[in-house]
């Protein structure tokens, strides 16, 4: 069998991404080998292959991060395009986001993982676990965790040290290290509170489905971003929202339970809050009763049963409904919660044409609002099968009516298709020269 291989030297950055495409697309349609043995030497040597990828793009992740090239698109952030873009699971696309903006403050951990030294997992751990540090903590514990993965410790291992890396900073120059947690149940709430060596405080927890609704309420509202200066994530609004809480400077708690009328009077059908959050009966009817706790109670298929008058600007009932109506944002593929939206007048209210109406409004983000009245020429205004309205965006570069690729929401019936349909793509033509160096690398 006579072996070829590829000039990668001479290949443009743009032609090796396609080649690589190519030839993950076609490998992906073979069978394995019926050895075993095969298919193990052939795993690790593709999982190496797959890390020096994961480095290539995380340095193209951090282009797009530090340019904002996102936001013509219509996405708000790099986090929302690694979701709803790229696919991502919002556990992996933190941690991707962590390596990308991690990566130069982090030269060892780089250099290995381009030279396939280094697992996508062990980088990806230590990159989330100096996200926090400065830049002088970031050096020690990049060469803590390298020393912990050195030793054979685990990449699960290696990122429950990363948990505690800045008690492990601490231990090494001498200081006393923060308490192990204890073992908790999780039937009621607890909060750990410990004060750190810099006099600030380790807060970990757990809230019940009772007290996370009254959590969310409260403090919901409080995290959202106060402008398009705030550059804060989301932890940290929530750790000012707390804040704020603690010193006095909020308005009254507001959670929404939404359930039939028969949950109320004794059924067994469970409630849900507004994130969607299953709350089972019993729960829902003492939740009902708390103070600061409004219950929405729906008619016979789903229908609210009161909508609010038609005002001027959106009621407490019409955002009520909205809230009932719109688990998210407008904007497909956004996921802001509809609780930290805002009340949009679909056909903009300062032109005349929308009415406060409660079929005439939905909710948006605060970014995609802005956005929307920004670049109303990007938005495409559809209604779903129940329905609710549903914004696209719009391609910044295509003629007009041209869509950024739709996220599209299984149906029920899809689920069950066992039919699939593969699509091979054409081989790209690429010029094949004879071995004659190492560095060269061997082709399909």
């Amino acid at each position: 069998m006579c072996s070829s291989w590829i000039d990668t030297a001479s290949m443009s950055t743009a032609e090796l991404v396609d080649a690589a495409a190519a030839i993950a697309a076609e490998l992906a349609h073979r069978d394995a080998p019926a050895s075993a043995a095969a298919c193990l030497a052939q795993a690790e040597t593709l999982a190496r292959a797959t890390d020096q990828h994961e480095s290539a793009l995380a340095a193209r992740i951090a282009r797009v991060d530090a340019s904002g090239e996102m936001r013509r698109w219509g996405l708000p952030s790099t986090l929302a395009w690694l979701r709803t873009r790229l696919g991502m699971r919002e556990a992996r696309a933190r941690e991707r986001l962590h390596l990308a903006r991690q990566r130069h403050r982090l030269p060892e951990v780089t250099r290995r993982l381009i030279d396939g030294e280094l697992s996508y997992g062990y980088a990806g751990t230590i990159s989330a676990a100096v996200a926090r540090l400065d830049d002088t903590d970031c050096t020690a514990a990049e060469h803590i965790l390298l020393d912990l993965a050195g030793q054979g410790f685990s990449a699960g291992k290696v990122a429950a040290f990363g948990n505690k890396i800045t008690d492990l900073i601490a231990e090494r120059d001498g200081h006393e290290q923060a308490p192990e947690d204890a073992a908790r149940g999780y039937e009621r709430s607890w909060i750990d509170s410990t004060r750190s060596l810099d006099g600030g405080r380790y807060i970990k927890g757990w809230l019940n489905a009772e007290d996370a609704a009254i959590w969310d309420g409260t403090l919901g509202p409080l995290a959202k971003p106060a402008g398009t200066d705030d550059h804060r994530d989301l932890s940290e609004r929530t750790a000012a929202a707390l804040t704020s809480v603690l010193a006095g400077g909020h308005k009254a708690t507001k959670v929404t339970v939404i359930c039939d009328l028969d949950t109320l009077t004794g059924g067994t059908a469970p409630a849900r809050l507004t994130d969607g959050t299953p709350i089972p009966a019993e729960q829902a009817r003492r939740i009902a009763l708390n103070a600061g706790v409004s219950p929405l109670i729906l008619g016979h298929g789903n229908t609210p049963l009161y909508l609010g008058h038609r005002v001027r600007f959106a009621t407490a009932a019409q955002r009520q409904v909205l809230e009932a109506l719109y688990a998210t944002c407008a904007v497909a593929g956004c996921e802001v919660p509809g609780t930290l939206c805002e009340v949009d007048h679909v056909h903009g209210w300062a032109l005349g044409h929308s009415p406060t109406d409660i079929d005439q409004l939905t909710l948006t983000c605060g970014w995609h609002n802005r956005f929307k009245h920004t670049n109303p020429q990007q938005i495409a205004i559809l209604h779903d099968h129940a329905g609710r309205y549903v914004y696209r965006v719009l391609s910044p570069d295509g003629p007009p009516g041209t869509h950024t690729p739709p996220v599209r929401q299984p149906s029920a019936n899809d689920l069950w298709t066992t039919t699939t349909h593969h699509v091979r793509p054409r081989a790209r033509q690429t010029r094949r020269v004879p071995h004659k160096s190492r560095r060269q690398t061997a082709g399909p």
